[in-house]
């Protein structure tokens, strides 16, 4: 091998482990992905009546706080619904005003790019 080949040898392995290190990351959610970064959170949102119930949804799809962050401002855009999001717990706790579907819970979620595994009270 001459000196050259060497070189770009090392480089190449170099980007190998900078890419390998970033996707590791990713995939344990401690990365930023989907375009955002990772300390972005969005406010909780507050009722403008007296909460009447909670749910639990178990949420597929999150890989890091962005995730849980659009799946948040997802479920928040339904009327009277407050959404807390747990990227390490999978899961998203739903506080409500008024009455609220498990279908409209879902497919708020899903419209969002994620799938909803179970829905609890």
């Amino acid at each position: 091998m001459q000196g050259i080949d060497v070189i770009i040898l090392i480089i190449v392995a170099v980007l190998l482990l900078i890419a390998l290190y970033g996707s590791i990351r990713h995939f344990k959610g401690e990365g930023p992905c989907c375009g955002g970064t990772s300390s972005r959170k969005s406010q909780e949102k507050q009722l403008m009546r007296p909460v009447i119930g909670r749910k639990s949804l178990r949420i597929s799809g999150m890989h890091c706080e962005n995730c849980a962050d659009h799946v948040a401002r997802a479920l928040n855009t339904i009327e009277g619904v407050s959404a807390n999001v747990s990227l390490k717990e999978g899961k998203a706790t739903v506080s409500y005003d008024r009455k609220i579907s498990d279908a409209q819970l879902r497919q708020a979620v899903e419209a969002a790019g994620y799938h909803v595994s179970d829905i609890s009270a």
